[in-house]
């Protein structure tokens, strides 16, 4: 295989990934879900059959080897990652029902895999392989979840802290290590000759997990930075050492060596910056670029035209069972929730996502498992991930901080520009000294990184919201702030003005934002979808409001605009015509602001 022809093979599965991603997750579907589904089109299902003289060029049989050992590098790396996102911290407060849930989320499933196995052996396990191997493959691949998947799922819908979010994350961390360790076993079994080599293999394991946790661990603390300084290279290097000496001596022991990188992840310090700064270095790469290439690979091996009815007949049962299985263990198993909270927790439990996936080629690698029934396994994968937020939209809307704030109304004011905390927050003296109302500010932060969905909301690092924070103070104003990542900045603030019972949400917007005297972005997102009134700052210089002239035309939105002009006024404020200080008017695409600061507003949405 050359390298010209892995380079081009690599561009065409980036691209096909970045497009059906921002396609798909425009509908609601998962990234995972989307780069799955390119996966399987540029493989013989879709691709082969269409364009099959295209296809032998770009995917001749000779260079799948090649592209198979570049995916397993990156998932070994991406293992590692993921291991870096289990933090034990996550457990802390919710120990109790978090263990409880994952073992009934595991153990059920995986009685419900082991005893399908029956049936399916004669059917579709390859020439040579046990029913003992097989079924206990069987069930663990019934018993993950994807907790990479689940963390994104539970931001995208506003429930990272709530009781059932954080119970989630918990159950969804601690099954996952008990699901690597079961497979860890099934791996070991199949690949001895004898109960006694996979006695021998298992100790071998749980040997080395202690030299990891009891040796490895303490080194890797004390080669983090001291005294502030950033993590140096050679740190970084050593870390990416220890994971591939850790991969290999997995595989040597005859368990996959994704376990091995999987183990150095979760050894990982998580204090003085190191596995930040680790992740920050690899996370793109892997994630981006090698990834893509496992999905591509996987969907090479995945031909569902090969399918019989037989075959769409276990599809069936196998997806009823896993979907039985999880969602029946959580439900059961989560006491002391209401019915809807009991129900969400068993939808995201059910989300399996990439996780699914690795554990199936980990199976077909090991001949475990024939083509069909890999194709079979893979597609229930879909499904599942794919019904998990299709159920999380009727059963758990929209409630970011539903736990911590009361629909108390008022203000929020929306900003990324910490130049403009001073006059929005003038702003919302003006309104506030009116009506006495609670004020509230939000600055969400962009991101497409899973890992930065996990880490607690830190408003004490948020440029924007200190300096909203500052100028709140010099006025003597009260003010909640709102801080997380988010993937989708425009739709979580609508959904937090729901959430807070808001009258008035006020966005500043940077002077670039104006393009063609149209708002687009963030602020273009709330005029549009926000339940209440919306005014967007354009600052050119707001001083205190002394004067403020109303110039609205007979829009829809005129009304709204004098509504908000007045009760600014209620401020001690004068409404005047000429050399106003600010200027309010209702909000029309195209319309042109010249001079001075204005406020366009729209009026709440019926």
């Amino acid at each position: 295989m050359s390298i010209g022809l892995l380079c081009l093979q690599l561009a065409v599965i980036l691209l096909a990934c970045r497009v059906a991603g921002r396609l798909l997750r425009a509908v609601g579907v998962p990234a995972v879900v989307a780069e799955i589904g390119v996966g399987i089109a540029l493989g013989p299902t879709v691709f082969g059959f269409w364009w099959p003289g295209f296809y032998g060029a770009l995917f001749p049989a000779a260079s799948l080897r090649g592209l198979d050992l570049v995916a397993e590098l990156g998932l070994v790396f991406f293992m590692f990652l993921v291991g870096l996102e289990f933090d034990p911290k996550l457990v802390r407060g919710n120990m109790s029902v978090s263990a409880r849930i994952s073992a009934a989320g595991v153990i059920l499933p995986f009685a419900l895999g082991v005893a399908v196995a029956g049936p399916l052996h004669s059917r579709y396990a390859p020439d040579g392989v046990q029913w003992l191997p097989f079924a206990l493959f069987l069930g663990v691949a019934m018993s993950v979840t994807a907790f990479p998947v689940l963390a994104r799922l539970l931001a995208e819908h506003h429930l990272t802290r709530t009781r059932v979010g954080s119970v989630a994350l918990a159950a969804a961390a601690v099954g996952d290590v008990a699901a690597w360790c079961m497979l860890a076993g099934a791996v070991g079994i199949a690949t001895s000759g004898s109960p006694i080599d996979a006695a021998l293999t298992t100790a071998g394991v749980l040997i080395y997990t202690a030299f990891v946790w009891g040796i490895v661990r303490p080194v890797l603390r004390r080669i983090g930075p001291r005294g502030g300084h950033k993590v140096s290279t050679d740190v970084v290097a050593f870390i990416y050492l220890s994971v591939a000496l850790s991969a290999a001596a997995t595989d040597i022991m005859g368990v996959h060596s994704l376990f091995g990188a999987f183990l150095i992840g979760a050894a990982m310090p998580r204090e003085g910056g190191v596995s930040q700064a680790v992740v920050e270095r690899t996370e793109d790469f892997v994630t981006l670029v090698l990834l893509p290439l496992f999905f591509a690979a996987s969907g090479l091996r995945t031909e569902l035209r090969s399918l019989q009815a037989e075959d769409l007949n276990a599809f069936l049962g196998i997806l009823a069972l896993a979907t039985v299985g999880k969602f029946g263990g959580t439900w059961l198993a989560a006491r002391g929730f209401s019915l809807r909270e009991r129900a969400t927790l068993g939808v995201l439990m059910n989300t399996r996502g990439l996780m699914e996936i690795v554990v199936l080629n980990v199976g077909l690698q090991l001949g475990l498992l024939d083509v069909r029934l890999f194709a079979i396994l893979v597609m229930m994968a879909i499904v599942t991930t794919l019904a998990t937020p299709m159920a999380l939209f009727f059963l758990a809307p929209s409630r970011r901080g539903a736990d911590d704030h009361q629909r108390s109304g008022g203000l929020l004011v929306c900003l990324s520009d910490p130049s403009l905390a001073g006059s929005l927050i003038r702003l919302a003296r003006n309104r506030s000294d009116g009506l006495r109302e609670a004020l509230h500010a939000v600055h969400l932060r962009p991101t497409e990184r899973p890992q930065d969905y996990l880490r607690d909301d830190r408003t004490e690092d948020d440029e924007p919201l200190r300096a909203v924070a500052r100028a709140a103070a010099k006025l003597n104003l009260q003010m909640t702030p709102h801080s997380w990542p988010s993937a989708s900045p425009g739709s979580e603030i609508v959904a937090l003005t729901g959430t807070l019972g808001t009258d008035l949400l006020v966005v500043g917007v940077h002077r670039s934002t104006l393009g063609w005297d149209t708002l687009g972005g963030v602020a273009g997102r709330v005029l549009r979808d926000a339940p209440c009134d919306v005014a967007v700052l354009v600052d050119r210089g707001v001083g205190d409001l002394r004067r403020i002239a109303v110039k609205v035309g007979t829009g829809a939105h005129a009304i709204a605009a004098r509504r908000v002009a007045e009760t600014l006024a209620q401020g001690g404020a004068e409404i005047v015509t000429d050399g106003a200080d600010l200027t309010v008017t209702d909000y029309e695409p195209g319309r042109s602001w010249d001079a001075g600061s204005w406020l366009l507003v729209r009026g709440r949405r019926a």
